[in-house]
């Protein structure tokens, strides 16, 4: 039993320091569709727009993502805190959290990607 409080106590770290950085990475996005639009309203012509609306369309995908994934760690928060103590420690509860680990992973690679894309066409636009 111990050793299960000791994972489930990792678990719920893990799902905390994601949950913050979602939060963190959709306040971002909110500020870079900000500067999309400062771009969008000084009127710079169509090589400035058809990467505009791309990048629109990406952070509202993004958004949609981040929607999900905290939806997961919430489901998951919610199994965690019902887990029976008395039972054993079973694969159930690895093969989700390695399942959400691989979304975050994943995830992260695609929003500092974006980032980074965005980053370049601000240089360029701003």
């Amino acid at each position: 039993m111990e050793i299960k409080l000791v994972y489930l106590s990792d678990l719920k770290f893990n799902l905390k320091v994601w949950k913050k950085e979602l939060k963190f990475h959709r306040e971002e996005l909110e500020k870079f569709e900000k500067k999309l639009e400062d771009i969008a309203s000084r009127n710079l012509g169509i090589d400035a727009m058809a990467p505009l609306e791309g990048f629109q369309n990406k952070i509202i995908r993004e958004k949609e993502v981040i929607g999900r994934m905290l939806q997961k760690i919430r489901m998951k928060r919610k199994i965690i805190e019902t887990t029976d103590m008395s039972e054993e420690l079973d694969g159930r509860l690895r093969n989700q959290q390695t399942s959400l680990k691989d979304d975050m992973k994943m995830y992260i690679k695609l929003h500092y990607e974006l980032k980074e894309d965005l980053m370049d066409y601000f240089l360029r636009w701003l």
